[in-house]
């Protein structure tokens, strides 16, 4: 008798096309290195073109590295560069990474700074996957993994917007995931804590941001953006087939800790 071939490894995604997006540095960049190595085809986005083509070269062989330069909340230029992706293979596996931040009282927030806060961070994934989660259930397969944060469910002074937009965000999680269940589409979240990424730059060398960090964190440090990495594989995998509507918090331990 012929063997047939080896199972498939829970975490393999080879034969997967993932697109990430705000994938040229940080969290997004670290995320798509890792579905990379795992096998996954990766079409890295950002609005600077020359930047994610630069990043794409430091990739090393084996599946397919493309580039997608758009601003998704830009819907004109979002909904041509998606159309693109669909007809040249389609998208199996979609991580809505890009995110925006404004610190400061709600009277500095004026409506319009506000509703661009929520442009980026909650209407552009709805866009993305509203195009994508059909396309996906026709194929009888996807995975959806929004990046939420901690700050989706909890709250501090001179944050609201970006609280606003991340609960909103993690909720969406939920109703993408009760709609798109049954045609073979998942939709999950990861929440992340306090990561040492380019954009907290300012906040690492504050004192007492540091000290909260120390004190606070049960591992006692800032989060690596490499260790956000696996928990996308694992939601983006068959590991993760029957995790559906799932905030997964990689905080080291903060939120379980007072």
């Amino acid at each position: 008798m012929t063997a047939g071939p080896p199972p498939r490894h829970p975490f393999d995604l080879d034969g997967r096309r993932a697109l990430v997006t705000g994938a040229s540095r940080g969290l997004g960049l670290e995320i798509a290195r890792a579905l990379h190595a795992a096998g996954a085809g990766i079409v890295l986005n950002g609005r600077d073109e020359a930047r994610i083509a630069e990043v794409a070269g430091t990739f090393p062989g084996g599946a397919a590295v493309e580039t997608a330069a758009f601003d998704v909340a830009d819907d004109s230029a979002r909904e041509a560069a998606l159309a693109r992706l669909l007809a040249g293979g389609g998208i199996d596996i979609l991580v809505s990474n890009v995110g925006a931040r404004r610190r400061g009282p709600i009277g500095e927030c004026p409506p319009d700074a506000f509703a661009a806060l929520l442009g980026a961070n909650l209407v552009a994934p709805f866009a993305l996957a509203r195009t994508l989660a059909p396309a996906m259930a026709a194929r009888g397969f996807g995975r959806i993994v929004n990046i939420a944060s901690i700050a989706g469910d909890r709250a501090r002074a001179g944050d609201a917007a970006y609280t606003a937009a991340k609960g909103g965000l993690s909720a969406l999680t939920r109703a993408l995931a009760a709609e798109f269940g049954r045609t073979g589409v998942t939709c999950n979240a990861i929440a992340p804590g306090f990561f040492a990424t380019e954009t907290n730059a300012a906040m690492l060398t504050d004192p007492t941001v540091t000290r909260f960090v120390e004190e606070r964190i049960p591992l006692g440090r800032w989060g690596r953006p490499q260790e956000v990495a696996g928990a996308a594989v694992f939601l983006a995998s068959d590991a993760a087939s029957y995790v559906n509507g799932h905030v997964l918090v990689v905080d080291g331990g903060l939120s379980n800790a007072f």
